[in-house]
């Protein structure tokens, strides 16, 4: 099990304000008006489009407010033990489980039952085509599933922009342009790619140029 201790988690902390919606506000509304008792909610789509951010700031935003939230995804070896001080249990990545995460998840959907734990998941799939034993795939699908839809090229350059102006980063047109017409329009891996450009700009004391970028990968493929 993943704690999430305020501050510490994930490095950089998602929020539901950082989140380019695009097609996605009703998934966003959906989680940012989650309360204690609701029902679960299953999120699902292509990689990049917000899954695991969404969930991030989920769990970050009930922490906040006070509530325990235990997070276990496929890289979460199992058993995961119920904990009753959980308000909040997060299942990412669902359709990786292994058969001893499935059991691990299907036991805290048991727990949660009784002691009306909200569960949020994800995966990218619908829950009927998930590669999941019968019971937990059906309580996934139990409560409200989402379906998240990838950004726009125009969201996505959006999105850059957004983020680089809140780095404090010059970002050129040229610069993002590269990035969106040789990458794919996977949010998380962008996302990754200013970070890495960020701190090689810093240590090399440049501008972010395209030249720059080039070298940037040059260098990373050896």
């Amino acid at each position: 099990m993943k704690q999430l201790p305020l501050a510490l988690a994930f490095g950089a902390e998602p929020s539901f304000d950082s989140f380019v919606a695009g097609a996605n506000t009703m998934a966003l509304h959906h989680l940012r008006a989650l309360r204690a008792g609701a029902a679960p909610v299953y999120l699902w789509g292509a990689a990049g489009s917000g899954k695991t951010h969404l969930l991030r700031a989920l769990a970050l935003g009930w922490q906040q407010q006070g509530a325990s939230v235990g997070w276990f995804d496929a890289s979460t070896c199992a058993p995961w033990p119920a904990d009753e001080r959980h308000a909040l249990v997060v299942l990412d990545d669902c359709d990786a489980f292994d058969p001893a995460q499935q059991q691990a998840a299907f036991a805290l959907f048991v727990d949660a039952a009784t002691r009306g734990t909200v569960i949020a998941a994800a995966g990218g799939v619908p829950p009927v085509d998930l590669p999941l034993r019968d019971d937990l795939r059906t309580r996934l699908g139990w409560g409200h599933v989402l379906q998240l839809h990838p950004l726009s090229e125009a969201q996505s350059r959006a999105a850059l922009r957004q983020e680089a102006d809140r780095r404090g980063l010059f970002l050129s047109d040229e610069v993002i342009g590269y990035l969106l017409t040789r990458f794919a329009r996977d949010l998380k891996h962008l996302m990754d790619l200013l970070d890495r450009l960020d701190d090689y700009a810093l240590v090399h004391k440049r501008a972010i140029t395209v030249p720059l970028l080039k070298r940037m990968l040059q260098e990373a493929q050896g």
